[in-house]
């Protein structure tokens, strides 16, 4: 029998799920290791170019490692991290990457070109949910592998198919599906040409600090510290803990069970602010909350509905009573912070401007229709305040509550009718957001590039136009310029209600330190320290 005193005496020996089963109340975590209450039900992979959610995402960024990232203190610079140096020519269409020859793989196998070269065509060819990040390139499944090729051991060359700024092409190699991955476990791994998919979905292969011990879906994940981390960390394992209730997120905090509880709402932090043993951490992110409508659906298709509903909400309110200290109110899709996002809020709510537009759309008495959300907190309150609103103006909403990840599945199948989710920038470029929200060429149910736009069924070459313009604009003022009228129009125009921006505020035992959160949510957990 494995005894806490056992345990914590020889911890590098025992299984990391004994300390899920003990008894929480007896002792506070080990010293060597990170411990977190979060809400982990959003997740469908693992794998990172297929991963496409933030806490995914986040859990991604500790496995693997990109040819560049963003600076860690300003998130507009790009630094490299297993490219050492890059250079383009002339025109921007050929760009040339040179690795680092120390960078290894957890097995102990250097990381090289080839590598780096599979990963981009593994990205294009599984093409995947994020996969147009990459795609917007000039990629292809025919083409990627005579475009991305390995010219020796340790230096990268990609031949875009047309030219591109560098800031953009290094911002899109940043996000998490520019992650590089080794091909010697991908193919040893895969499965009827999956390129090891299916493996890697509940498996690591990458060079980053951590290794994947363990993924259970909605109950843990465990992390365990690469044997080929070059650096120093006091944190050997990470348990990420799946506790969907908040308010149990806080109690397991405050009795020693956990080190971190990451999805805490306005509810359990207010006490804490004045708990001497607990240390709120805070940090703007580029997550937005909105409401997204369906516009294959009937009741959805005219631009006045979608009008009414952004007049019908109460943002303020909201704010005030359920997020205060966890969002503000942001009525763009780019994120506050963001080059060129417009920070003003013009929506209020406005009932009887709401109504006429209802019955403009010839919905005097308004109509039934549906609201998935996510079943976690704060969204139930959200869903019901806004159902309160709603039907003020004659809507009569019905509230379907799951899973994260079963209300994105749902609406990558455009099977939703409103929706309200969250989205987190992919890159810290106003690109990011604008493809996703404004770019839709193709809105066939066999679409490539299935966008939030495609999602929702709504394509408008306006913003087609605008976003390609926008993203090829040579000159920085004029661009930003452009992104600046997208969003104006956009808001306008478009079939997404932007509600709020998220700012984390991470609960933390009071002998943490070194937790360095980023704005793209982005947490490297070797970097903690515990007293």
């Amino acid at each position: 029998m494995v005894t806490r005193r056992n345990f914590i005496a020889g911890c590098g020996a025992v299984s990391f799920f004994s300390f899920l089963s003990l008894n929480s109340a007896s002792a506070a975590t080990p010293p060597s290791m990170l411990v977190m209450a979060m809400q982990l039900d959003n997740m469908t992979s693992l794998d990172p170019h297929e991963s496409f959610e933030a806490t995914g995402g986040q859990i991604c960024g500790n496995l693997y490692q990109k040819l560049v990232q963003p600076d860690a203190q300003q998130a507009d610079k790009i630094v490299g991290m297993l490219a050492k140096s890059w250079q383009a020519n002339s025109d921007g269409s050929v760009y040339t990457f040179y690795l680092d020859p120390a960078a290894r793989f957890a097995d102990g196998s250097p990381v090289t070109a080839e590598d780096a070269a599979f990963s981009i065509e593994r990205i294009v060819k599984l093409d995947k949910s994020p996969a147009f990040i990459i795609n917007q390139f000039g990629f292809t499944k025919e083409n990627v592998a005579s475009k991305v090729t390995a010219k020796d051991a340790h230096t990268l060359e990609m031949a875009l198919g047309a030219p591109a700024s560098e800031s953009f092409l290094l911002y899109c190699l940043s996000a998490t599906v520019g992650s590089i991955v080794s091909k010697k476990a991908c193919l040893a791994n895969q499965q009827n040409g999956d390129l090891g998919n299916a493996w890697l979905k509940q498996h690591s292969a990458g060079s980053g600090a951590f290794t994947l011990r363990s993924w259970k879906a909605s109950e843990t994940v465990i992390l365990e510290l690469s044997p080929q981390y070059a650096g120093q960390s006091a944190i050997k394992r990470v348990i990420l803990k799946h506790i969907a209730d908040p308010a149990a997120q806080s109690l397991m905090l405050q009795k020693g069970d956990v080190d971190v509880a990451y999805d805490l709402t306005t509810e359990q932090l207010k006490p804490l602010q004045s708990d001497s043993k607990v240390t709120l951490e805070k940090q703007p992110l580029s997550a937005i909350m909105l409401m997204s409508c369906n516009t294959t659906h009937p009741l959805l298709q005219k631009p006045q509905v979608w009008q009414a509903l952004k007049w019908a909400i109460d943002y303020e309110s909201i704010q005030k009573n359920i997020l205060s200290l966890t969002y503000n109110v942001h009525q763009s899709f780019l994120p506050s912070g963001f080059p060129a996002a417009l920070d003003d809020t013009p929506f209020h709510r406005d009932v009887a401007k709401a109504k006429a537009l209802l019955a403009e759309a010839g919905y005097p008495d308004g109509f039934e229709i549906t609201l998935d959300h996510y079943s976690m907190q704060p969204y139930p309150d959200i869903a019901q305040a806004i159902q309160t609103q709603l039907g003020a103006i004659g809507i009569k909403v019905s509230l379907i509550a799951s899973e994260n990840r079963q209300v994105l599945t749902k609406m990558r199948a455009r099977q939703h009718q409103l929706a309200i989710t969250s989205w987190g920038a992919d890159y810290f470029d106003p690109n990011s957001n604008t493809e996703a929200f404004c770019v839709n060429t193709d809105n066939t149910t066999g679409a490539r590039n299935r966008t939030l736009a495609w999602r929702c069924g709504w394509s408008d070459d306006e913003f087609n136009q605008l976003t390609a313009q926008a993203l090829h604009e040579s000159d920085p003022a004029q661009r930003l310029a452009l992104y600046q009228k997208i969003q104006q129009l956009h808001r306008e125009k478009s079939p997404f209600i932007f509600m709020m921006q998220q700012i984390q505020t991470t609960a933390c035992a009071k002998t943490l330190s070194d937790v360095h959160l980023t704005v793209l949510e982005q947490w490297p957990y070797q970097q903690v320290k515990k007293a």
